[in-house]
């Protein structure tokens, strides 16, 4: 991504990457039309309850992998194939030890967590037995985002694409065999969901072993490095804890949302499903934002990343402007795919929902790319910040208008969050450009009279 069209590189690299992400919604999104069509509201709402905590956890899985593989894109637009390589082994070994703790740490005290999210009893225990097999099965998540984001940070998101398409299909067809052949309720679906993922990690490794020579591993390159851990760490968990301090807002807010009813819960899960059905792109365009500047920060072309950025902002608001149509106009018709055309109550909320998030569309788009953005030029804690951002609007929201609004407070609750992150990210972003430009101005400055005086 450092050499041709910004334009070009954003769109190939961000088009099978959004096919693959909507591919990776098709995991939960399955499992919720096949609950929701074939087992009912109330095990929709059970699967649906779930969704901030398995995001909290699973969630800052997700932001450690993608962290990790920022010092990779780094490492390889700089040519640096041996610290590459280093960085690969030492995420795979920090990459193990997070699995095991949080599937120990989940496994132990999921009751719990659902308890003081004041699920409501009618749907308690479908909860637990669907989000304890998500959380029983956190290897295959993390062997997969680990695998994909070495191969993202080298600038194929074509690959990855495949195999998530092959796991994703894999998914629905078990889906329908656990609960419609072996009854297995919202726990078959559960089942159906590790499995798949597992085979997309598996189908990964394949890959590289046969496909990817580079990111082959030598004895050497397998030294544990604490110098390599730290940098990872510094990466990945500011990235990480976005996820899940986004995630604990969430939370909150769900816990509020619970007490409206289990009505309401399934009316957000639909919501929600449409929702992160047609936002994929934008999260694509991130992930991209990501990869194109660290491989461009590696390979000192400043210039490269503001003149991309001016594209991403104009691929954001334009797709932002479509996505918003598709909601407000068709949502209902998409949340047909998990409800009922009975169900004409919550179909009414799942509008609601959508029409008020969907003209907020632009400023989340605006997060999506500015914040991974700065992750990729090393400034993972700007993240961080606009998460607690996200975290303050979204808990002010369910302390204070769910309980006087209602179901309005919680439809709110999106918008304000998203515009306090962004009023963090985007002057944070101006300032760290100014401030890159100064230092290799400066850097460029010196070159010539050093060499002059030699």
């Amino acid at each position: 991504m450092t050499h041709g069209s910004p334009l070009r590189l954003i769109l190939g690299f961000a088009l099978p990457m959004a096919i693959g992400n909507i591919f990776q919604q098709f995991y939960s999104m399955a499992d919720t039309i096949v609950v929701g069509k074939f087992i009912g509201v109330d095990a929709l709402a059970s699967v649906g309850s779930t969704g901030s905590l398995n995001f909290l956890i699973l969630g800052f899985v997700l932001g450690v992998c993608n962290g990790f593989a920022i010092p990779i894109s780094q490492c390889f637009g700089a040519g640096d194939l041996k610290g590459m390589r280093r960085c690969v082994a030492n995420s795979i070994y920090l990459g193990i030890g997070i699995a095991v703790i949080f599937t120990l740490v989940t496994l132990l005290f999921t009751r719990q967590f659902l308890t003081w999210m004041k699920t409501p009893q009618d749907i308690f225990e479908g909860a637990y037995d669907y989000i304890i097999v998500i959380f029983g099965g956190m290897f295959s998540m993390m062997l997969f985002n680990l695998l994909s984001g070495f191969m993202r940070a080298l600038g194929d998101s074509r690959t990855p694409l495949l195999f998530l398409v092959i796991s994703s299909i894999t998914n629905i067809v078990l889906d329908l065999v656990f609960i419609l052949v072996f009854h297995s309720g919202v726990a078959g679906a559960a089942w159906a969901t590790v499995i798949s993922q597992g085979l997309s990690g598996v189908l990964c490794l394949g890959f590289i072993a046969r496909k990817v020579p580079m990111l082959h591993l030598t004895r050497e390159d397998m030294k544990l490095d604490m110098m390599v851990v730290v940098r990872l760490l510094r990466n990945g968990i500011p990235m990480a804890l976005q996820f899940s301090i986004t995630a604990v807002g969430s939370i909150i807010l769900q816990t509020a949302v619970n007490t409206l009813g289990s009505t309401v819960v399934a009316a957000i899960t639909a919501g929600d499903k449409v929702q992160s059905l047609v936002t994929q792109p934008m999260d694509s365009l991130g992930a991209t934002s990501a990869t194109y500047c660290g491989q461009n920060l590696g390979a000192e072309r400043i210039d490269r990343i503001h003149a991309g950025f001016r594209r991403f902002v104009a691929v954001a608001v334009i797709y932002s402007l479509f996505a918003a149509f598709v909601v407000i106009f068709f949502g209902t018709k998409i949340a047909l795919l998990f409800l009922s055309g009975s169900e004409t109550t919550i179909l009414g909320y799942v509008h609601q929902y959508l029409l008020i998030d969907g003209l907020f569309f632009i400023p989340l788009s605006f997060i999506f790319i500015f914040r991974n953005g700065l992750q990729g030029m090393g400034l993972g804690l700007s993240a961080m910040l606009a998460g607690i951002c996200e975290l303050v609007a979204r808990a002010s929201v369910a302390f204070t208008l769910v309980p006087i609004l209602g179901y309005l407070g919680a439809c709110i609750s999106n918008p304000a969050a998203w515009v306090a992150a962004d009023l963090l990210l985007i002057p944070m972003y101006f300032y760290v450009m100014r401030k890159l430009n100064a230092r290799y101005k400066d850097r460029k400055a010196a070159q010539p009279a050093s060499s002059h005086g030699v």
